[in-house]
């Protein structure tokens, strides 16, 4: 017997339709197996596939709405754009408006809070509401040697800024943060892949996420993060990260907002809204906001 399951696409990171970052959220993936939302992910083909697996109000209510991510290849146990792709539109059907929601991920309780933009409510993702996830506090593991970032970009190492470190930043999922001197050099990058995954190998970091941080009126950040898929529009787990990084070697004060630009190059522009509060040594409450808007409906049946 051939069950139908609904899906929603939205384009996270963005207020505008066609740019962002693609994201699918299959709205009751109860029923699937684990071998059926690996092959949807398969068939949405986009960076990542959630699945929502509504429980009982008491329990969702005591432990957040159940919500797993894959990619085209795993499952993954947090990633920035779905978690806040799909609380955007989980919360687009709350009729209560609730100004908190928690989702219960393979990483843990991730709690995202909303803001409206607008006195019109939707029942669309309609790029009007700015949410903003709060994820794990920061594991700062080792520096990377400048040399061998520099093999990576094949090249002298000039395109690095030098005067901060390479670093391996978690808020849930590891990113090699690389801070590059300007944009020109940040737009003309053409890692070595296969040396990058060389580079990181056993710190738990799979990728680089490429920065370029300027201050004029406000601390702005240019950022790539390429993979051998391609290029990601907009990348939530690494710009908690970056935000860390940032906040941990100066170079953000202490719960100040920043804008990344990602995708610029992808020719998907992205606006990452982040901040992160320094306490001593430690940093902590890191923040990861933006907009999503919603491109189509569908629905699969198996």
């Amino acid at each position: 017997m051939s069950e139908t399951y609904e899906f929603v696409q939205l384009d996270v990171f963005t207020k505008t339709p066609l740019t962002g970052n693609p994201l699918a959220v299959f709205t009751d993936a109860r029923g699937l197996t684990d071998q059926q939302m690996q092959a949807l992910a398969r068939e949405m083909n986009l960076s990542e596939t959630t699945f929502v697996l509504p429980r009982e109000p008491q329990v969702e209510a005591e432990e957040g709405k159940r919500v797993r991510i894959f990619t085209v290849e795993e499952e993954l146990p947090f990633a920035g754009h779905p978690t806040l792709g799909t609380a955007l539109y989980l919360y687009s059907t709350v009729a209560s408006g609730a100004d908190e929601i928690v989702l219960d991920l393979n990483v843990g309780k991730i709690d995202v809070r909303f803001r409206t933009d607008s006195n019109h409510r939707s029942n669309r993702v309609a790029g009007d509401v700015f949410g903003e996830m709060r994820q794990r506090d920061p594991e700062f593991g080792p520096t990377l040697p400048p040399d061998k970032v520099a093999s990576v970009l094949g090249s002298d190492g000039s395109e690095i800024a030098a005067e901060w470190p390479s670093q391996i930043v978690s808020t849930g999922l590891p990113f090699a943060i690389v801070p590059i001197r300007d944009a020109k050099a940040l737009a003309n990058l053409k890692p070595d892949l296969v040396r990058v995954g060389a580079l990181l190998e056993g710190t738990g970091a799979r990728f680089c996420y490429f920065i370029f941080p300027e201050r004029q009126d406000r601390l702005e950040v240019r950022a790539r993060m390429l993979f051998y898929g391609g290029e990601d529009p907009a990348t939530g787990s690494a710009a908690g990260c970056a935000v860390s990084w940032m906040v941990r070697h100066g170079v953000a004060k202490s719960d100040e907002q920043i804008l990344i630009h990602q995708g610029v190059e992808a020719r998907r522009p992205s606006e990452i809204f982040v901040r992160a509060k320094r306490d001593g040594e430690k940093v902590t409450n890191v923040r990861v906001g933006g907009y999503a808007a919603e491109v189509l409906r569908g629905t699969v049946t198996l």
